[in-house]
């Protein structure tokens, strides 16, 4: 199963699937873009503040308008290592990785806002949480565009 190694390396790490794959140059890429946003963001701070319960100073150091790149980015790249794995995948693959980035965004956005109930958890708890709708939707239609279309495997 070299595709869900790919995908758990690209989780631990965004590029890291890409160096498995042998794609340097894309891997080097996504690590460069990572550590960018990460840094611009504050994100490693903030994950901390949410792990020590501390969500109001989590959402105040938050670059929000950095932050937002992280998903699509993150998305992304475990989608490009996963497709580019060398085992054939469904051409609708994408599906449950785009809409996970949908949510996450989504959920960054609403939890960064001070009055909302979902900043209680942070913009790193909530934005989390959207995955699990984001997967369900995605894997969804990627059911429904299966059987629509007669997908063929690439």
């Amino acid at each position: 199963m070299k595709r869900m190694e790919r995908l758990l390396w690209s989780i631990a790490f965004p590029g890291f699937g890409q160096l498995l794959n042998r794609q340097f140059l894309k891997g080097i890429l996504f690590i460069f873009l990572e550590l960018i946003v990460n840094y611009k963001a504050n994100f490693n701070q903030i994950i901390a503040y949410s792990f020590q319960g501390d969500y109001d100073r989590a959402l105040a150091e938050a670059h929000i308008n950095w932050l937002l790149f992280y998903p699509c980015l993150y998305f992304f790249s475990m989608w490009d290592a996963y497709k580019n794995a060398g085992e054939p995948v469904s051409r609708f693959t994408y599906l449950p990785f785009v809409f996970s980035a949908y949510f996450v965004t989504w959920g960054l956005m609403v939890s960064s806002k001070p009055l909302s109930p979902w900043s209680q958890i942070g913009p790193v708890f909530f934005p989390m949480l959207c995955v699990i709708p984001g997967v369900l939707i995605g894997l969804i239609l990627k059911w429904i565009c299966e059987k629509i279309w007669k997908n063929p495997v690439h």
